[in-house]
């Protein structure tokens, strides 16, 4: 038998064990979420700060360069006011102690070179182009001005990179009309150079119409291998800029058009430590989830443990409630308020299951002496008649055997009201009935008994054998016309008794036998083939009972069977 389906679900404590962890996922998800939302914020805010740091501290260092230009541009200035030897005297003594002064050059209206002052290093004597020097530019400048980093032209095989600051002079300067100070440009590379925002983060200079001043990586621009969105750049004031992978910090440079832009990347300044935020979020996650499956888990245990007692204990009553004691549970109030109705419901069932089963048993014990009382008269009358011919005829011997056989037979029948009787007074019974019927059928048929010993001693339902025999005469061997036979043999089968009843009568086919079985005819066979099988089944239960084996011109077998019972009331059905 299938469990019912109330008890193939799953358990409260399963049930919430999974409510908790589905509530306590939900809540940590949405927990980890928000915190890695946040802290991502945050961090982007942390990068940009540090990079707007970073160039800040970039464009102050380029500033200061720019200022000691300036004060260098000064010196230079009122040196120009002195005398040739005066002049040079005083350049000679400045560039020593400016080693990062490459040249001092001065230049006519026509932007012709005058003079040049530079450590150990002569100009060129025909200079094709000085980049350090454009006269439009510088007719175009109302004051001083400041060209892009370059390489010096006008020395033989020295072409050191640099920033040239350029000033007009007053008629009075010498007959010069400029004069320009080449600075070399390492210290302010080197510096830039060196400054990292993250490990591939970098500053670069421009100007403000977006023209690179300097860039770290100079050679990938020129070979195309990198590019920098300056024009985008140079239309944003100064600030820091994130999007989805880089952050961009501008800072204008004081006393210059120059700015200072860094570039850092939010893989390695943010998503490295989101990730790893997010690492640890999932451990300290799958430790709280832990925890509370735990904590649930046997919170679970001590709230559902009386229910899974209450719950076997409902089993046990179920599978056998005859033999069930119950024993009230434990718990929290309801609980045991639940275990004492269970308690009381047992007992009520129980005492109801009692008074059902002994009314069954009365019912039934009536049914059986109801069957048993269903004697036909016929065969009453018929030996009576036999044993009054009898006498008529003389055959006084003859009539006080039947009267004697008749007198066992009805004293067997009754047996004081008992419902079972040994199985030798059955088998005497039916000896009995046979000796009575030989005398009226003239000894037209035979019989034998073949009863094992051992079975004698056991107990059998009365009258038995005697339906079975007289349904074997009136309907197997009425109508034959040889001699008629019928065997009795009693044996063990196990832990049955068998009676089998074989007769070499006309047989009968299947029909016949699902009739004799199933109909409830009150015919000349006494109480019936179906009657024995019913007392049998009402005493015994269903497995117990009769088996009909019989063919057309081939005889009927009829066999009984019945558990072994020792003594009366050993054996009841429930």
């Amino acid at each position: 038998m299938s469990r019912p389906a109330s008890r193939s679900g799953p358990r409260t404590s399963t049930i919430l064990v999974a409510m908790v962890a589905v509530l306590a996922s939900i809540i940590l998800c949405c927990c980890i979420v928000l915190f890695l939302e946040r802290y991502r914020s945050a961090m982007i805010q942390n990068a940009r700060t540090g990079s707007a740091q970073a160039v800040s501290q970039v464009s102050t260092t380029v500033g200061g360069y720019l200022r000691d230009m300036e004060q260098a541009m000064e010196l230079v200035e009122r040196s120009m006011w002195s005398g040739p030897d005066s002049r040079d005297e005083l350049l000679s003594t400045f560039l020593e102690f400016r080693p990062d002064v490459v040249a001092v050059t001065s230049y006519s209206a026509a932007g012709e070179l005058l003079d040049c002052w530079s450590l150990g290093r002569a100009p060129k004597r025909d200079i094709l182009r000085n980049l350090s020097f454009d006269l439009e530019r510088a007719r175009s400048s109302s004051g001083p001005y400041m060209t892009s980093p370059h390489v010096v032209t006008i020395f033989e095989s020295w072409y050191p990179w640099v920033v040239t600051m350029t000033e007009p002079l007053p008629e009075q300067g010498g007959g010069a009309a400029w004069v320009s100070l080449d600075l070399s440009f390492s210290g302010i590379s080197g510096y830039i150079n060196n400054v990292s925002i993250g490990q591939r983060g970098y500053c670069f200079l421009m100007d403000r119409a977006g023209n690179i001043v300097y860039h770290p990586q100079q050679q990938l621009l020129y070979a195309g291998l990198k590019s920098e969105d300056t024009a985008a750049l140079a239309a944003l004031a100064d600030g820091s800029y994130a999007d989805d992978t880089v952050i961009y910090s501008l800072t204008s440079v004081a006393g210059s058009d120059w700015r200072v832009v860094g570039v850092s990347y939010v893989d390695e300044l943010v998503d490295r430590s989101v990730r790893e935020m997010i690492r640890l979020s999932l451990w300290l996650a799958a430790l709280v989830l832990a925890a509370t499956l735990l904590t649930s888990f046997l919170l679970s245990q001590q709230l559902s443990r009386p229910l899974r007692g209450l719950a076997s204990a409902m089993e046990t009553f179920e599978s056998d409630a005859d033999h069930f004691a119950y024993r009230p549970v434990g718990g929290a109030r309801e609980v045991r308020e639940l275990s004492a109705s269970f308690g009381h419901m047992v007992v009520r069932i129980q005492q109801l299951m009692s008074t059902v089963r002994q009314e069954e048993i009365d019912l039934r014990k009536t049914e059986l002496k109801a069957l048993q009382a269903q004697i036909d008269p016929h065969f009453l009358y018929n030996t009576l008649d036999s044993i009054a011919w009898m006498c008529e005829q003389g055959r006084t011997a003859d009539a006080v055997k039947m009267i004697h056989a008749l007198a066992r037979l009805f004293r067997i029948s009754i047996s004081r009201g008992h419902e079972l009787i040994p199985i030798a007074r059955e088998i005497e019974h039916a000896q009995n009935y046979l000796e009575i019927q030989k005398y009226r059928y003239k000894n037209q048929f035979t019989y034998s008994f073949d009863v094992d010993p051992e079975c004698l001693d056991y107990y059998c339902n009365k009258i038995t054998l005697q339906p079975i025999i007289e349904n074997a005469l009136l309907h197997g061997l009425d109508l034959l016309v040889e001699e008629g036979r019928i065997d009795v043999r009693v044996c063990r089968d196990g832990e049955d008794i068998l009676f089998c009843v074989q007769d070499n009568g006309v047989g009968m086919g299947p029909e016949q036998v699902r009739a004799i079985l199933e109909e409830d005819g009150q015919d000349r066979a006494g109480i019936g083939i179906k009657n024995v099988n019913d007392r049998l089944q009402i005493y015994f239960g269903r497995q117990y009972g009769l088996r009909i084996v019989s063919e057309p011109d081939a005889g009927t077998r009829v066999e009984i069977r019945m558990p072994k019972v020792r003594e009366e009331g050993e054996h009841e059905t429930k």
